[in-house]
């Protein structure tokens, strides 16, 4: 089946907004986003919610990392006492921060599941590394996983590189014993930053978003050292995938990470682990968030199924 009309036209004008393009240097590029950054207040925005205020509350914790303190948001829907928590692990290569996307896909997640939604505002490359926000995360989901709060059970979720971090902490939580995740969400997650899966190069060339050239840089800024590309925490395709909990992964064909989508689909299938993988012909990076079109209308049925 052919992408939808409204497919194709964001396919075409979203790359376009966000300014995608090929970086002309890592010192450059590590430069703009450094500016950038200092110009970030960190807010939660809400702006493509409408009625935000009234329709949820939101509580601000604190978390502690080896770097400093940095905010985790909590969001409920108003006059609801949920018993499911999603933790959900924004994209944006690891260097972009939480964006009115994807506060505007947990709300929804929010209002259908009747569940809270845990946002961590993690702090981000080129000036952090995942050292600096992995195990506070990792306590932060033990906690919700462990029925703090009344949670009931915590599905773990994200979108590209947060649909890797979101796996990055299953790991962990399964390595440490304890609380688990009862299930993972992952939207065209980043899996293995280490460039070496197979057919990449050839995937990326149709892909209107993503550029391999940025993805090599962000991938070696959030590692912080080539040692440290492979490890479980951050090319969690790499790892042993055994006793983790079930999981939905959603990917596009005309989407830079798809052989690491599909690496992680065959890996997943030599081991226990319950992995169900969705890949939808010709479709870009993370489209079940993209706002009205009917694939990822699709997409979010089939999520509330299995989350349900």
């Amino acid at each position: 089946m052919s992408p939808s009309r409204r497919h194709e036209a964001l396919a075409w004008a979203v790359p376009r907004l966000r300014r995608s393009r090929e970086l002309d240097s890592p010192e450059a590029e590590r430069a703009r986003i450094g500016q950038w950054h200092a110009t970030l207040g960190r807010r939660l925005p809400t702006l493509l919610v409408p009625r935000f205020a009234q329709r949820f509350s939101v509580v601000t914790e604190v978390l502690t990392g080896p770097a400093g303190e940095f905010a985790s948001y909590v969001v409920t829907p108003r006059g609801t006492d949920p018993h499911r928590t999603v933790l959900y692990l924004h994209g944006g290569g690891y260097v972009a921060p939480i964006d009115p996307f994807h506060v505007r896909y947990v709300c929804r997640l929010a209002t259908d599941l009747g569940a809270r939604i845990v946002l961590p505002d993690y702090p981000l490359a080129p000036e952090h590394t995942w050292r600096d926000s992995h195990d506070a995360i990792a306590a932060l989901a033990a906690r919700w996983a462990g029925d703090a709060g009344g949670a009931g059970e915590l599905v773990l979720a994200g979108d590209s590189a947060g649909g890797g971090y979101a796996l990055a902490i299953a790991l962990t939580l399964r390595d440490r014993g304890g609380p688990q995740a009862s299930r993972l969400l992952l939207h065209s997650p980043w899996v293995d930053l280490t460039a070496g899966t197979p057919e990449t190069e050839r995937f990326t060339v149709r892909d209107p978003w993503l550029f391999l050239g940025k993805l090599q840089a962000y991938a070696e800024w959030w590692a912080g050292s080539p040692e440290d590309l492979g490890r479980p925490e951050v090319s969690p395709a790499l790892a042993d995938l055994g006793g983790l909990p079930p999981a939905l992964m959603f990917c596009g064909t005309r989407d830079t990470l798809a052989p690491g989508c599909r690496l992680l689909a065959r890996r997943a299938a030599e081991t226990d682990w319950d992995l169900t993988y969705v890949e939808a012909h010709d479709l870009i990076h993370v489209y079940p968030l993209l706002p009205l079109i009917p694939e990822a209308r699709a997409a979010h049925r089939r999520t509330l199924e299995f989350l349900s």
